[in-house]
C-alpha cells in the first residue's frame, strides 16, 4: 500500500498544566516524533508566540492541540482550558488547528518511559505525550 508524500509537517501539541509538550510528524505525515523542546507556561499570548514561531521554523502546515476529555468523551474544566488558550494559538499564527482526543496520552507517554527504563528529563514526558496524540492523529487519517 502506497501513500500519498506531502511537503508539510504537522505539529502535535500536549498543553500541560506546567510545560507545552512539542511533537513533529515527517513530511509524509506518517510518523510523530517527540521535539526536545520545552517550553514553560508562562502566558497564553508568549506560548502561542514561541509555538507559532517554532511551527513557522519546522514548515508545519497544519497544528495538532491535544484535547483531555472525560471518561465519557465530554469536555471538562481542563478541556476548556485548552481551547481558551488555543484561541490565543488561533490569533498569533494561520496555521490551521485541529483539536484531537489526547485520552491517556500522558498515562502511555509515561509507561513508555518506564519500559524503555528511561529516568530524569521529565520535561520529555510532554513530548512523549504530545507524539502519542500525534501519532493516533496520523494512524486515523490514513
Amino acid at each position: 500500500m502506497s501513500y500519498p508524500i506531502c511537503d508539510m509537517r504537522l505539529l502535535g501539541i500536549d498543553h500541560g498544566e506546567a510545560r507545552i509538550g512539542l511533537a513533529i510528524s515527517d513530511e509524509a505525515e506518517t510518523v510523530a516524533r517527540p521535539l526536545p523542546i520545552v517550553i514553560h507556561h508562562t502566558a497564553r499570548a508568549a506560548d502561542a508566540e514561541a509555538i507559532a514561531q517554532l511551527a513557522t521554523e519546522h514548515g508545519v502546515g497544519k497544528i495538532i492541540i491535544g484535547l483531555p476529555t472525560d471518561d465519557e468523551g465530554q469536555i471538562g474544566h481542563q478541556a476548556r482550558k485548552v481551547q481558551r488558550w488555543a484561541e490565543a494559538l488561533k490569533t498569533a499564527t494561520t496555521i490551521p488547528i485541529e483539536f484531537w482526543d489526547e485520552s491517556l496520552s500522558s498515562l502511555e507517554a509515561r509507561e513508555s518511559r518506564k519500559q524503555k527504563k528511561r529516568k530524569g528529563n521529565d520535561h520529555l514526558v510532554d513530548a512523549e505525550a504530545a507524539a502519542f496524540i500525534l501519532q493516533s492523529y496520523l494512524d486515523s487519517h490514513r
